[in-house]
């Protein structure tokens, strides 16, 4: 177990472009941030111009290529005070709400919560219509009522928060720091 000033941060990305420059200015300006990027993701950052190469240059890139998903174990280790998930997809909402454990992004939410470390997870579909930039260019949609549902259904987990917006991602964040005396 690592000594709490020594816990970093974990920023696990998904397929999600929903507020994804916005997720990764706040993640900058964190300190000791690793991010944790699922397949989709680096699809995502490549279409949205943003290289991994680049966010290596600032954060511990750790990458979703071990079937086992081999970097939860650092969850084990102590190494992490808070996992944040976003923005998150509502493939992966839906699949922490049905305990499904599948990719980086959902086996680290799984095993996060089974070590009581707490998750912020930024759900994109968690309102009638969305509004959101596509690469090159803004789109409406309409979240599912599933959709909606799971994101309703996610805040009732333990050691959970779920937020919907880029000010709320930075409110949750702000408050867990507070709470470890780090912010």
């Amino acid at each position: 177990m690592k000594n709490q000033q020594d816990q970093r941060l974990a920023w696990a990305l998904t397929g999600s472009g929903h507020f994804l420059k916005e997720s990764l200015q706040i993640a900058r300006e964190l300190p000791d941030v690793d991010l944790f990027l699922t397949r989709a993701a680096e699809e995502v950052l490549q279409m949205y111009d943003l290289p991994v190469e680049k966010l290596r240059e600032q954060f511990r890139v750790l990458r979703d290529n071990t079937a086992s998903a081999v970097p939860v174990s650092f969850l084990y280790q102590g190494l992490y005070h808070t996992l944040v998930i976003g923005p998150a997809t509502s493939g992966t909402v839906a699949k922490c709400v049905a305990g499904i454990s599948d990719t980086l992004a959902t086996n680290l939410y799984a095993q996060a919560g089974k070590c009581r470390v707490p998750s912020i997870v930024f759900a994109c579909d968690a309102e009638p219509v969305v509004t959101t930039e596509a690469p090159g260019e803004w789109v409406t949609l309409y979240p599912r009522r599933i959709d909606l549902e799971n994101t309703r259904r996610l805040r009732e987990f333990e050691y959970t928060s779920v937020v919907t917006t880029v000010a709320e991602l930075n409110e949750a964040i702000a408050l867990r720091l507070r709470e470890r005396g780090a912010g």
